[in-house]
């Protein structure tokens, strides 16, 4: 369903009054096969859909968290193939958007349009590809129109406001507003200014905006979802995820809806 999945299932989110939560979790961290349990741990927790990152060599947009994570998954041999065949084993058990966000050298390697294909057979919506820039993103994006899978944008807070304006006005199931500057990764607060610029954000897109970076606690959730649709989190999921401890994830998202 791709781009249709993520509007309707958002849409029944914020009908409720409730904020957006997007978790984060490494596909391979912790084994191949923990990919399913986690995912429909995280479904019946309420999250709004789930990102599910691909390990890579050189994830320039990650902090240390998930750099870990992405290493862990490696050494246990995980790809962008192995994890396409997994999550299309389960496919029909999940109900929420599945977005994979993953690093341009995989795609292309991989080649674009069988890349697509293998998306749609393993029921993922949307994309997120944060090394590919507005001017470049072409090639990418005349294929996943077809196939109807979004791709999702990334907004960075140092940009100008009209090339803000240009992102919003493209975003496609959500606009991922990056909070702060520099890599992923907990923070123990974020900058006053966040508000405004996410406050622009929502003037300018047609979507849902969420913001994602440096989110670690319910308090953090509630306090960017005033401004904006709801958040991603990445690190600390991933952080709880490792250490086994699903009582505080579903602590987490409980108390950030």
């Amino acid at each position: 369903m791709g781009k249709e999945k993520i509007e309707q299932k958002f849409q029944v989110k914020r009908d409720a009054n409730e904020n957006l939560f997007v978790p984060y979790i490494m596909a391979g961290d912790g084994g191949l096969d923990q990919l399913e349990d986690r995912m429909l741990f995280l479904q019946a927790s309420g999250v709004a859909a789930i990102e599910v990152g691909i390990p890579f060599s050189d994830p320039v947009a990650d902090g240390p968290s998930i750099q870990d994570a992405g290493q862990r998954a490696l050494k246990a041999g995980t790809t962008l193939a192995s994890v396409l065949e997994t999550l299309e084993q389960f496919k029909e058990k999940r109900e929420v958007p599945t977005i994979i966000m993953t690093y341009v050298n995989l795609i292309y390697r991989y080649g674009v349009e069988q890349f697509a294909l293998d998306c749609i057979n393993a029921g993922i919506d949307g994309v997120i590809v944060p090394d590919v820039p507005l001017e470049e993103e072409d090639f990418l994006t005349s294929t996943f129109q077809k196939h109807s899978i979004a791709f999702i944008r990334l907004a960075a807070r140092t940009s100008p406001p009209e090339r803000l304006k240009q992102i919003a006005e493209r975003a496609e199931g959500f606009l991922y507003a990056v909070s702060v500057n520099g890599t992923t990764g907990a923070r123990a607060t974020h900058q006053e200014s966040v508000h405004a610029y996410l406050e622009t954000l929502k003037r300018y897109s047609n979507v849902p905006v969420l913001a994602g970076f440096g989110v670690s606690t319910p308090e953090q959730a509630q306090q960017l979802s005033a401004n904006c649709d709801g958040v991603i989190v990445g690190s600390k999921i991933v952080d709880l995820f490792h250490q086994s401890d699903k009582l505080a994830i579903e602590s987490l998202i409980k108390l950030s809806l």
